[in-house]
């Protein structure tokens, strides 16, 4: 079972609220501190409003390239949910920790926090690289000035695990997101003239169907990548609002939507067909109301990531795992924006499951985190193992 030195630091993460509409700050200057104590520097990233931040640490010898451990510090809300215990308390029964962010992702912070003596006092051959990042649920946004950070240092990791909960098994690869909000402006009028208006709900049901047939065209006719559940793109409209009263034709309309595509997919080549879609149901539109207008806003998107099972860094990573079998995961990472804008080779894997994230009474059971504690100790060895260079070197 994990150690009580994990739990303790667990409790302490999961004690500071970082719902993402707020601050991350508390936990990252706890993180700070307690680098300190051990003899590490970290750097802080702020964000431009001051108030959130991405924090990155090298434990080893800082002019090789190592391997990062990233994990996001932000949590889902907890508001509309039926918690039976107090969410930002840890509260321990029959083996399950409970509490906001225990496994997304709280718990594979505190267990690699919990490793940070041990990796102090080893004779590592390449570094381990800590990079933890705020923002990550409100569509990966955070992380990415720490990238950019990263982009101009003359030292960047040679691999990225994200310690997603994955059950502690390795994951390769994840489909990417694009989240988009669609604004339709038409004309109001009374109902009973409703040919001489343009009905803002009715265009954004044209743009709707549109995109039931484009889903059941990637269905049937993919790309597919086994790898998934769900093997081949999936796109949906989420919400949808508009109208003010039934006599009135509708003016407004506004919906959101997202594709989820697998890597051999392209969300640009999606998005050109959505945006020659909307050109002509707006000139239909103006036809009849020259102010009538279509509004395309980017809300969020990522990439997916995708890597070979035969890569250098999914053969070494599996070398230390108790569980070599593969998780195929349907959520997204922050580790595609690792693997396409840096181009480091990422994996994923982590204690908990993802389907006690972001529910009611979350928790990390201790088997699992102490699992997660003994691949970081073999981890550990095998960062000291001088021939780790040649291992990684190849991955990507």
């Amino acid at each position: 079972m994990a150690q009580d030195a994990v739990v303790e630091l667990l409790a302490e993460l999961v004690a500071i609220d970082t719902t993402s509409h707020r601050s991350n700050l508390p936990l990252i200057t706890f993180v700070e501190d307690y680098l300190s104590r051990h003899g590490v520097d970290a750097k802080r990233i702020t964000d431009h409003s001051g108030h959130k931040a991405n924090l990155y640490a090298t434990i080893g010898p800082s002019d090789l390239p190592g391997l990062m451990l990233s994990g996001h510090t932000d949590t889902v809300p907890v508001t509309g949910q039926a918690w039976t215990l107090a969410p930002f308390a840890l509260t321990e029964q029959d083996g399950r920790l409970y509490g906001r962010g225990t496994t997304d992702m709280k718990g594979f912070l505190a267990a690699v926090l919990a490793a940070v003596p041990a990796m102090v006092k080893a004779d590592l051959a390449m570094p381990f690289h800590l990079a933890f990042s705020h923002d990550e649920e409100v569509g990966c946004l955070g992380v990415r000035t720490l990238i950019a950070d990263l982009a101009h240092q003359p030292v960047r990791p040679a691999a990225c695990l994200v310690g997603e909960p994955t059950s502690m098994r390795l994951a390769t690869a994840h489909k990417g997101k694009l989240a988009l909000r669609v604004h339709l402006h038409g004309k109001a009028c009374h109902s009973g003239l409703a040919s001489q208006g343009v009905n803002a709900i009715h265009a954004a049901a044209h743009l709707v169907t549109w995109l039931e047939a484009k889903a059941a065209t990637k269905a049937s006719e993919g790309p597919f990548d086994t790898r998934f559940a769900i093997p081949y793109t999936t796109l949906q409209v989420g919400t949808i609002q508009g109208g003010t009263a039934l006599n009135i034709v509708p003016q407004d309309c506004q919906l959101d939507l997202e594709f989820r595509n697998v890597p051999a997919d392209s969300t640009e080549t999606l998005l050109g067909e959505l945006m020659e879609v909307v050109s002509s149901l707006e000139a239909r539109m103006q036809s009849v109301h020259p102010q009538a207008s279509i509004r395309v806003e980017p809300l969020s998107d990522y990439p997916g990531l995708s890597m070979t099972d035969d890569d250098a860094l999914v053969g070494f990573i599996l070398d230390v795992l108790e569980d070599c079998r593969l998780e195929p995961i349907g959520y997204g990472t922050e580790g595609g924006l690792f693997q396409q804008e840096l181009g480091i080779p990422t994996i994923v894997c982590g204690p908990g499951s993802m389907a006690q994230g972001h529910q009611p009474d979350e928790f990390v059971t201790r088997e699992q985190l102490a699992h997660c504690e003994a691949f970081l100790a073999r981890l550990i060895r095998a960062m000291q193992d001088p021939q780790v260079h040649a291992r990684l070197a190849t991955s990507g």
